[in-house]
């Protein structure tokens, strides 16, 4: 058979532990015996990040700028526990994510696979939640420190104009943490226009939470430029097609979740984003069955499973196992950014192999395939067989 042809290549980030097991078997089964793939390829393991202080991750970034389409395994960013896992390391380096985020600026769209034998953990959900996070600063490019002794912390603001502004944060009587963190206007409008656009797009209303009765001037801030983005830019338009729009606390939005039925874009910030995508995700089967698309402003892709590095089935893999690790975020990573290459490069024979790879994937854990995860949110009366990833790889290389 004659491999589907690609002219533009798409920016490859490899990543750690099990997800990087499968990114090696999904290249080699499913994609390189009908696509000649062309990739710029950054590993991005956490030795590799080590070994370059970090710099692999911004030139992944900047490639992918500079190609418009990346595709991204999951990583690893250190905590203690990882230190004394791996002594070789510097320092606990900064989540490459929250990296690239920075670099690339944009929006995080995060949305479940739906598949007819998965039953959401909440009833009501009979259409998707997409988790719209913002993509840039907050705790991912904050700065936070540690003291053993009693000490005094301020906060210093110099302007440009060469008026400085100073704060007492707090004054401790014995060890403390403290964090710093911010964001700019210019990335918030970025945020807000990506996350009305993309409402717009799939015709669905829009939620902002925030929680600027506390937080008054920072998340005010988020609250202000979505309110101004819509009466400017999007109110008439929202009214005509019957698209909603509005702003809510960020607990009431998260109990809002457990009694609708679905079917809107809920925009967080940064860190909130990133904890109720995981539990949006969980909830419709499981957070091997979500997507994560990063979208700047101009247009650039960055696709990745939504979740982290499968790290206990890793260490079973490791002893010889074949752990049953759910392959299909990575492998609709890997689908959503031929799509897109193949958008950009009007190249629809890559285009039509996405679509079909993302078919056989779901044909086959309908037949009854599933991975462990998968277990608790089957239909009832669902006949199934826990399947290792290498063979449900193998099954859907069957299928194409």
């Amino acid at each position: 058979m004659e491999k589907i042809k690609m002219t533009v290549p798409i920016v490859e980030m490899d990543g750690d532990e099990m997800t990087r097991v499968m990114w090696k078997m999904i290249k080699d089964k499913l994609i390189l015996p009908f696509v000649d793939l062309k990739t710029e390829y950054y590993d991005l393991g956490l030795l590799s990040r080590n070994d370059t202080d970090d710099q692999i991750t911004i030139d992944a970034a900047n490639a992918a700028l500079k190609y418009g389409v990346a595709v991204k395994c999951a990583t690893i960013t250190p905590n203690r526990q990882r230190m004394e896992e791996y002594p070789q390391l510097k320092k606990m380096w900064r989540s490459p994510n929250g990296t690239i985020r920075s670099i690339m600026g944009g929006t995080v769209f995060r949305e479940p696979i739906l598949a007819p034998f998965l039953q959401p953990a909440v009833r009501k959900w009979t259409k998707p939640i997409t988790i719209a996070r913002h993509a840039y600063g907050d705790i991912y490019s904050a700065v936070d420190l540690a003291t053993e002794e009693a000490a005094e912390c301020r906060l210093v603001l110099a302007s440009d104009r060469g008026t400085e502004r100073e704060y007492l944060v707090k004054k401790t009587d014995g060890p403390s943490v403290f964090l710093a963190q911010h964001n700019t206007r210019s990335s918030i409008e970025n945020f807000a226009k990506a996350c009305f656009m993309y409402a717009w797009d799939t015709k669905q209303s829009l939620k902002f939470a925030a929680k600027d009765t506390i937080i008054k001037e920072y998340d005010g801030m988020f609250v202000d430029v979505f309110e101004k983005e819509y009466e400017k830019n999007w109110k008439a338009r929202f009214e005509r097609e019957g698209i909603k729009y509005g702003y809510t606390l960020i607990d009431s939005a998260a109990a809002a979740l457990m009694t609708s039925d679905g079917g809107y874009v809920l925009a967080l910030k940064n860190y909130d984003g990133d904890v109720l995508s995981d539990l949006v995700s969980a909830a419709f089967g499981s957070i091997a069955m979500m997507t994560s698309v990063l979208v700047n402003p101009e247009g650039k892709y960055e696709f990745e499973a939504a979740h982290g590095t499968v790290t206990d089935h890793y260490y079973r893999y490791q002893k010889g196992e074949k752990p049953a690790t759910n392959p299909t975020a990575t492998i609709f990573a890997w689908t959503g950014a031929l799509r897109k290459r193949g958008e950009m490069d009007v190249n629809h024979e890559l285009m039509a192999f996405a679509d079909r790879l993302e078919r056989a994937t779901l044909d086959v854990l309908s037949e009854g395939y599933v991975s462990e995860d998968l277990v608790p949110a089957l239909v009832p009366g669902f006949e199934f067989r826990v399947t290792s990833v290498e063979d449900i790889i193998d099954k859907i290389a069957g299928k194409l």
